[in-house]
């Protein structure tokens, strides 16, 4: 951006509000002040209550505004916060007010990729940004959080420093060969390179957890039908969200809907009853159930306590995660009820009425806790990262492998440096310590106008 543009944007949501906040960056910004406000020299950081005075002398409305300095800013860049009355009518005469004194519409993420091209933020916590705003659940809130704080900068820093190591070794036999690398029985270059790819490996196996997190915990409710999966659902979530009926097999696609559950989100999937298929509609219903069990996170099993479990849904036991399926025992308030605790023994069992409510809560606390046991969370302290930062992990990665593999088979040194160096420019890739500006758009087009 060059000095003397400034960019505006709305940074609350549209509409009436108690307060709006209007944020302006860029060389315009002391000028501004100046003359909106009369102030020649603002004192930075400090909020002012002062009459807003449009272009031609007009008082818009009484605002508390902020000044940030040039390199004491979120953007590094001089930065104005207007915070006036949440009346939509103000809000655009303020701003049509400021492009006529020489500000332009701020793109999508416009604030934070300056805040980035500035140096203020790294490409990791440029994309915590994002994911701070969008989490729905308090452990999505801590590791976007911990993102923000640079850790995974940090790691991905401490990474690269160890691989710079290893290549200046490399590059250094290069420049001198009559030093030679350590003899065949001394593991040299090739332990370190080890201890690297199991380190990375760490990293890219939290990427399961980061997606958990932020696109919510899929779990399956599969059953027979009439069992109560779609009533289960409904009670669950607090809303008549499927279409309940006494007659089997009223479900014949699957439906989503997200609950809080402890700290997660979880994205309850009903799905069609699972028995031998009557016909085939009936059967491709049944497939889309088998399916959503193969890539389910977490699976409830409803059983009709008045009936024996169905041979079919017995036979899909295999495809159950481990440790995170509940044998959820319905329609306790009916008589005739049967013993199941013989079926799916490796299973806990949560008696509950979906029609009146009973044992809901009790399968709620034991959902919990079995997400907290089952998920293989990370410790506090343990560095999460998301899909494009394992990615870029991977492709590190297998460069790595296949270096050791050259320096094993005795190629050529200066082709090992190659692979080394391409692992590198992988690690780099998460910080944007390279030029990439296709995947900077990208990105930061994502984000609302006004971040």
């Amino acid at each position: 951006m060059p000095f003397d543009e400034s960019i505006v944007a709305l940074s609350t949501p549209t509409g009436e509000s108690a307060i709006a906040v209007i944020r302006v960056t860029g060389g315009l910004c002391h000028q501004l002040v100046t003359y909106i406000f009369n102030k020649s020299s603002p004192q930075p950081r400090k909020a002012t209550l002062a009459d807003y005075i449009d272009e031609n002398g007009l008082i818009l409305d009484q605002v508390v505004y902020l000044f940030y300095a040039e390199k004491a800013s979120y953007t590094g860049e001089e930065m104005l916060e207007i915070n006036c009355h949440g009346n939509p009518l103000i809000i655009q005469k303020i701003i049509e007010d400021l492009l006529a004194r020489g500000c332009r519409m701020a793109e999508p993420g416009e604030f934070t990729k300056t805040a980035f091209l500035n140096g203020r933020i790294d490409l990791s916590q440029a994309e915590a940004v994002i994911d701070l705003i969008q989490a729905r659940s308090e452990k999505a809130l801590d590791v976007a959080r911990k993102q923000l704080d640079g850790a995974v900068g940090k790691k991905v820093n401490q990474l690269i420093d160890k691989l710079l190591e290893i290549i200046a070794a490399i590059e250094a036999y290069i420049d001198f060969p009559e030093e030679d690398l350590p003899p065949e029985g001394d593991p040299g270059p090739v332990s370190e390179m080890n201890a690297l790819v199991e380190e990375m490996n760490r990293l890219v196996s939290t990427s399961h957890y980061s997606t958990l997190l932020h696109e919510g915990v899929r779990t399956a409710i599969v059953g027979a039908p009439n069992a109560g999966k779609s009533s289960l659902l409904n009670v669950l979530s607090g809303e008549d969200r499927v279409i309940v009926s006494r007659e089997p097999g009223t479900t014949r696609d699957f439906i989503e809907e997200p609950i809080m559950v402890g700290s997660y989100i979880v994205r309850l999937i009903d799905t069609a009853g699972i028995q031998e298929p009557g016909s085939e509609i009936e059967r491709m219903g049944i497939n889309k159930a088998i399916e959503q069990l193969d890539r389910a996170d977490f699976v409830l099993v409803v059983l009709d306590g008045t009936l024996p479990c169905p041979t079919l849904l017995l036979e899909q036991k295999e495809k159950f995660p481990e440790g995170r399926v509940i044998v959820v025992e319905n329609k306790i308030d009916l008589p005739d009820q049967m013993d199941h605790r013989s079926v799916l023994t490796d299973f806990p069992h949560c008696q509950v009425s979906a029609l009146t409510g009973e044992g809901i809560e009790k399968l709620r606390k034991s959902l919990a806790q079995s997400l907290e046991t089952g998920l293989d969370v990370p410790d506090e302290g343990q560095i999460v990262v998301s899909a494009r930062h394992a990615d870029a992990l991977k492709d590190a990665i297998k460069s790595v492998i296949e270096a050791m593999n050259k320096l094993g088979e005795g190629i050529a040194i200066e082709l090992v440096a190659s692979d080394l160096r391409n692992s590198l420019d992988a690690l780099s890739r998460i910080t944007g310590k390279i030029d990439n500006e296709r995947m900077l758009d990208k990105l930061f087009g994502t984000f609302c106008i006004g971040k």
